[in-house]
């Protein structure tokens, strides 16, 4: 029989370590509306399945003073089942030193990393740090290098998810830029690489975290966070529901489940209005043919004249990337072509299927279009699409003009399919900006100049905008009517379930970046 001390001992330091920064600390931390870092792995994973990993390590830097050496070094890494899946996750610990980035820290989460990718499973990054360790110097910032190359060797391989629930600031915004998504909640967490302080320092410009880095703004305007939500529970519930329709890893493709069929497809012929001036919310028209309550949309706030997002059909995950015709007309520009392109080479790189519904009336006009580069940020959704091998089907819901209907998974592109509703237009432009073009002298000259023009626009119409040119031409596979669409899409992507595509091989392309 063992001593008891031996026992005593373990407990001890187990208890030391479970304890954190101390119970102010945690208290603090739970004043605040937030979980702490074990709280928020015991809400994460499936019920009793974590199990931690490296609890008892501590910083062996010489500059750390010996009060500061708290067991865990103020992150909590290991590993479980969500949602019955192998899951490896890191949760910092802001009760220790602030969740600051030590030596022994930065180890922790690489070695949990390295696991993750040995073990090809998904990797999940709980963010609530003030950045770099101070007094740890240099060692801190090689952690962060550690860090960034597992996130970009594992980038494509495995789902990275990070989950921001505090500060996370300097450097430590880096991890998640790299990673596939990025959670925020509202009040009590913020990204920036240079906080308020410094800026007002630097700029004079005085601002607050929240309007400085908040989720508000990285939900609206930088589009670097991807879902908000109001607390840390709500949040972690998020990420079970989004890793719900991911696979594992590239090699696998994501689980089928049970969901209950929806078809009313009749109905959008009552959502698209055929007067193209008028505009619809083209989630009512996925809402017609996805599977009962599958839609998840991805950065609903940011750059909305595009939706993007994951549902299913027959119980089978595809993504959706789709104009929205109800902001900006559903044109494309630069946050949008941003917000697709990154969506469609994640799904490419996961085996997720691409579904296309297009109505875009072009790229966004105008200098501040042009001045920040939408001919080098719009060439991003070409590349994006051209690149991807997974199975791509495409269905014009109505306008497919000009450039934006090249980006927007054309058949050249290698779209797999592409089907048109009987209201298509597929043309270099609409026909009023067309005739205005093509007969400038002969309206000019016109008894009649606006008689005149409406003709030519009606004939331009009659002649040129409508599916059946291109059908001909083998650029539409089908025209279909409004009720067979859940039926063509659905039959479309099962027959494409085994598609197989091989490219020449090359290191990667040069993405315009």
């Amino acid at each position: 029989m063992w001593d008891k001390s031996y026992l005593e001992k373990l407990n001890q330091y187990k208890a030391l370590s479970e304890a954190g920064g101390g119970e102010a600390r945690v208290e603090k931390q739970h004043s605040q509306g937030k979980l702490t870092a074990r709280e928020r792995l015991e809400f994460l994973f499936d019920k009793g399945t974590f199990r931690e990993i490296g609890a008892l390590r501590v910083s062996t830097s010489l500059d750390l003073p010996e009060k500061k050496r708290i067991f865990g070094d103020g992150v909590v890494t290991g590993y479980g089942k969500i949602n019955g899946k192998t899951v490896y996750a890191a949760s910092q610990d802001f009760t220790v030193s602030g969740g600051s980035l030590g030596s022994a820290h930065a180890k922790k989460i690489c070695q949990v990393m390295d696991l993750a990718l040995e073990s090809m499973a998904p990797f999940v990054c709980i963010n609530d740090g003030g950045g770099a360790r101070i007094e740890e110097g240099v060692e801190s910032l090689d952690g962060y290098s550690g860090i960034f190359t597992r996130n970009t060797l594992a980038s494509g391989i495995i789902p990275q998810i990070s989950v921001i629930l505090g500060p996370c600031a300097g450097g430590a915004c880096y991890s998640p830029s790299i990673t596939d998504f990025i959670f925020m909640t509202e009040k009590t967490s913020q990204m920036f690489i240079t906080g308020p302080g410094v800026v007002k320092a630097v700029t004079a410009e005085t601002v607050s975290p929240e309007d400085l880095g908040g989720a508000s703004v990285h939900s609206t305007k930088s589009g670097v966070a991807h879902f908000t939500y109001k607390d840390d529970k709500s949040c972690l519930e998020g990420v079970r529901k989004l890793l719900k329709y991911l696979p594992q890893n590239n090699k696998e493709k994501p689980s089928e489940v049970d969901t209950k069929a929806v078809d009313k497809s009749k109905e959008i012929e009552n959502i698209i209005p055929d007067n193209f001036k008028k505009s619809y919310d083209v989630r009512d028209v996925i809402a017609c043919f996805a599977d009962k309550e599958s839609f998840l949309e991805i950065q609903p706030n940011h750059a909305k004249n595009v939706v993007i997002g994951f549902l299913r059909l027959d119980g089978e995950v595809l993504g959706v990337v789709a104009n929205q015709p109800n902001y900006l007309a559903g044109s494309l520009d630069v946050d949008a072509s941003n917000k697709a392109s990154r969506f469609v080479r994640f799904c490419d790189c996961f085996n997720i299927p691409i579904l296309t519904l297009e109505d875009v009336p072009g790229y966004m006009p105008g200098t501040k279009q042009e001045h920040n580069g939408i001919i080098r940020h719009g060439a991003k959704l070409l590349f994006a699409y051209a690149e991807a091998t997974v199975p791509k089907v495409t269905l014009i819901l109505r306008k497919a003009y000009g450039g934006a209907y090249i980006a927007m998974n054309s058949k050249n592109l290698g779209a797999d399919y592409v089907f048109a509703l009987p209201i298509a237009q597929l043309a270099v432009m609409g026909a009023e900006g067309a005739v205005d073009i093509l007969h400038r002298k002969e309206i000019a000259a016109a008894a009649n100049p606006q008689e005149t023009r409406q003709k030519l626009i009606a004939e331009y119409e009659d002649k040129y905008l409508n599916p059946y040119i291109a059908a001909k031409n083998g650029y539409i596979d089908e025209v279909i009517a409004p009720e067979h669409v859940r039926d063509r899409l659905t039959t479309a992507f099962d027959y494409l379930k085994d598609k197989k595509k091989a490219r020449l091989w090359k290191k990667h392309g040069n993405i315009p970046l």
